[in-house]
């Protein structure tokens, strides 16, 4: 057999009936060339280009290898360097690329060039003309199939690649050693362990940019003037101080926690600050919402699945369990569990292992939980509808957290905190808020919460028409709220509440000073008698005019 003795109608078998593809004797596949080029980008964007290189040209080193060790057995060659050229020529007919006219193969001993690399083509299609060669793919194949040929390792390393604008791909073919210092990096993309040290430094990578956010947070509270609090949680009250006091306490402990509170409350933020404060710090946080599983693929989603488990179950998958292995796992909205699944749950935090869906073996797993609800879990063990073992086994450490109304020294601080990071975000220069607008913040009750007061700063920085937000830039549930109780120790004077209440009717009543009055249970001429106090001693300022068609 000579190399241009190859026919691609000889090489290609199919099996119409059975749907089996074979090529030169070995089964094959056939896969869209832009689904490859799709595979490219992705794990360009997700590892960058170094780990995308190692993956795609350990892949086809390893093709190759066994594209020349299924030739030399399948045909009787009637050379070795037929049996080399046979290579090219094969992933010529399979389409990787186009050999120059005339020629059987375009790889000789030294190198050679190729044409139409669909590599190129992919590359460009999706990410646009690179600034270095691009087939790596095809450069794996030859190296895999020229050093199973050679008996020796040879490695393909691109000079030209129309992938940056060449008019053709040309590689260069030499031992390891004959390529000595000029291969560097090229050479290490074909080992396993250059690979695994990219992976890694990928991961490194990935902690480098968790402790670069930590840092603007923490850049974050400086600029919101905040920066004496205890920790990344702003907490001024001394109820907040007490959960930041015991989070950091029970981080260093293996525990399994229950973080309380009304939805918005900061329940995820708090078991991120004890993730962060603990030994597994450097391993993986993740956060499942329970309430928004439906019942049926909470298993799945919890414990993972084994393929042919259940319809759709088309390969195997790790749980979330297994995917926290090392860090924290947050349960989320944990009284949402129906009461099956809650059984299953306490055999896994018991044994500390778990058995994937359609599997007979089960799998240790190394996890902190955390777990939150806004439900009160005591009334819902007395309903039957929580399990009282499993309550008990959640609750060896409970962070019950307060309501924002319950926290009001942490109002202004946190609201300058969201406003900073919203501005940021905006690219806006909002940068603080007039006395009346944090009046109006710290006499709201905030029924949402943190959660309500990030909304409002968010919607504050984008109307905000200065360098402060004022009263007309908060939304009306909190411009035209009654002022709230104060606690005892924060009395203010009877005038000022007074003052603040007439105010808000007004405003409410749209500057109508009659509707006002009437809704204020007073006269006209005792509105206008306070309105001309308040003016003339400079309380405030911009109070509607009178409207003598209305009054």
């Amino acid at each position: 057999m000579r190399a241009e003795d190859l026919d691609l109608k000889e090489l290609l078998e199919l099996d119409v009936g059975g749907g089996l593809i074979r090529f030169a004797g070995q089964r094959a596949l056939i896969f869209d060339a832009v689904a490859q080029g799709l595979l490219r980008k992705e794990l360009i964007d997700s590892f960058g280009v170094r780990v995308a290189r190692g993956i795609l040209s350990r892949f086809g080193y390893v093709h190759g290898r066994r594209m020349a060790e299924a030739m030399r057995s399948q045909f009787k060659w009637d050379s070795d360097e037929d049996w080399r050229k046979a290579g090219a020529r094969l992933y010529s007919l399979q389409g990787l690329f186009t050999l120059e006219p005339g020629r059987i193969s375009s790889l000789a001993s030294e190198g050679g060039t190729w044409r139409v690399s669909y590599e190129a083509e992919q590359h460009l299609l999706h990410l646009g003309r690179a600034e270095y060669p691009v087939c790596w793919t095809l450069c794996g194949l030859a190296s895999g199939y020229l050093s199973f040929a050679a008996a020796k390792e040879v490695y393909a390393i691109e000079d030209r690649c129309m992938g940056q604008g060449d008019p053709t791909c040309h590689v260069r073919l030499r031992s390891a050693e004959e390529w000595g210092a000029e291969g560097g990096d090229h050479l290490s993309s074909f080992k396993r362990v250059e690979l695994d040290a990219a992976l890694k430094e990928v991961a490194d990578a990935l902690k480098r940019t968790e402790r670069q956010l930590r840092e603007r947070s923490r850049r974050l509270i400086q600029v919101a003037k905040v920066a004496e609090d205890p920790s990344d949680i702003v907490a001024r009250s001394a109820e907040m101080r007490r959960i930041v006091d015991l989070a950091k306490t029970i981080a260093k402990v293996d525990s399994t926690v229950l973080i309380t509170g009304e939805s918005g409350t900061g329940k995820e933020r708090i078991a991120r600050f004890v993730h962060e404060q603990s030994a597994c710090a450097d391993g993986p946080f993740i956060a499942v919402n329970c309430g928004a599983i439906s019942e049926s693929l909470l298993e799945s989603e919890f414990f993972g699945h084994v393929r042919g488990a259940f319809t759709g179950a088309t390969a195997d998958r790790p749980g979330l369990f297994e995917a926290a292995n090392g860090g924290t796992l947050l349960l989320d909205e944990v009284g949402e569990i129906p009461l099956l699944m809650q059984v299953k749950l306490l055999r896994a935090l018991q044994e500390r292992e778990v058995r994937r869906v359609g599997e007979n073996r089960s799998r240790p797993i190394n996890v902190r939980i955390i777990t939150a609800t806004n439900k009160e879990l005591g009334a819902e063990v007395v309903a039957k509808r929580f399990r009282e073992d499993l309550y008990y086994r959640l609750k060896v450490v409970e962070l019950p957290v307060p309501p924002l109304r319950q926290r009001r020294e942490d109002i202004l601080p946190l609201a300058r905190l969201l406003l900073a990071e919203a501005a940021l975000h905006m690219k806006r220069p909002v940068e603080g808020f007039s006395a009346p607008a944090a009046d109006r913040l710290l006499g709201y009750s905030w029924p949402g919460n943190v959660r309500e007061l990030a909304n409002v700063m968010e919607r504050a920085v984008a109307v905000a028409t200065g360098r402060r937000v004022d009263v007309a830039d908060l939304p009306p549930e909190v411009r035209l709220a009654p002022p709230a109780p104060v606690a005892v120790g924060a009395i203010r004077a009877l005038k000022d509440i007074e003052r603040e209440y007439i105010l808000a009717t007004l405003e409410a009543s749209r500057g109508n000073r009659t509707r006002a009055a009437k809704s204020l249970g007073i006269g006209v001429a005792t509105l206008h008698r306070k309105l001309r106090l308040y003016r003339s001693s400079r309380r405030i300022e911009g109070i509607p005019p009178k409207r003598k068609s209305m009054e």
